[in-house]
């Protein structure tokens, strides 16, 4: 079954991405053949992947990934603790003012004398 994202910008990472990754296994001088045994899947797997296919698993990523050494790069990808959005919207979640509650008013009462 082919896959095809309804979105350009998902076709143009995915084919960087795959060629990315065909790059990577070149620069460490491993045939298609070496990385498809690495990641224990096979042949067409790898070339779907270095070609951008939708359709190809994440774990073939992860897989392709953990034989570079890269897999931190996944475990990273949206870390949520340098998700710039999501601390913005964390930000702008928060309360304008904070009124004190209504036992703490009544221990920082002033009492007043007649």
């Amino acid at each position: 079954m082919k896959h095809k994202p309804q979105s350009i910008a998902v076709n143009k990472t995915l084919a960087r991405l795959g060629r990315d990754i065909s790059i990577a296994r070149r620069k460490r001088r491993m045939s298609l053949s070496d990385l498809a045994s690495r990641m224990r899947m096979s042949d067409g797997t790898v070339r779907r992947l270095e070609k951008g296919d939708p359709g190809v698993s994440i774990q073939a990523l992860a897989m392709a990934l953990l034989a570079f050494g890269e897999i931190r790069r996944l475990h990273d990808l949206l870390d949520v603790a340098s998700d710039d959005t999501g601390l913005v919207m964390d930000i702008e979640a928060l309360p304008k003012r904070i009124r004190r509650s209504s036992a703490n008013k009544s221990r920082t009462a002033v009492k007043r004398t007649p």
